[in-house]
């Protein structure tokens, strides 16, 4: 039996600790579908395409990592690929609970999918995605938090905003 997982997140943008729970999961299980939340509520830094393309481009290395992204139940994603398990890193306690109702609501909708925890690394376990895009718009060291792409893209898309700011035509 193939163990297939999905690893789900906004990833606006991929950090490094998002790294470390994708490639520590593409040790236990034979493929992981790492797919970006495509949420309409949100308005995220970078376009569903864009967040693809920077997740393609940093896990190009974990040969069973395959990217793509979904509106609507998890669940319901995780069995169009065949998946029996979801994928969720945690950085702190005060992550748990949250994590659990979601995992509790999945449990509820699809029975047959089981949600594994991974602590993230020590050295990750205060970064997020927005921590990262707050230091970046000040052009602030991020180089130690996301790969040298999402970096390289993060200040372009900064350096485009300010551009496009009122009173600076």
């Amino acid at each position: 039996m193939t163990r297939i997982a999905v690893c789900p997140g906004s990833f606006d943008p991929i950090t490094y600790g998002h790294l470390d729970i994708i490639t520590r999961g593409a040790k236990v299980f034979d493929e992981i579908y790492v797919v970006v939340l495509n949420n309409s509520s949100k308005n995220p830094l970078f376009s569903v395409e864009e967040r693809i393309e920077l997740i393609e481009t940093v896990t190009k290395d974990i040969s069973n990592v395959k990217v793509d992204s979904f509106q609507g139940l998890l669940v319901d994603y995780a069995a169009s690929v065949n998946a029996n398990a979801i994928i969720r890193g945690l950085r702190a306690v005060s992550d748990f609970e949250y994590e659990m109702q979601i995992t509790s609501m999945n449990r509820v909708l699809n029975d047959d999918i089981e949600t594994f925890f991974i602590m993230t690394n020590n050295q990750y376990s205060f970064l997020s995605s927005s921590i990262v895009k707050e230091v970046a718009k000040y052009d602030g060291k991020i180089s130690e938090l996301v790969p040298p792409e999402v970096e390289e893209a993060l200040i372009e898309k900064f350096k485009l905003e300010k551009c496009q700011a009122p009173g600076n035509d």
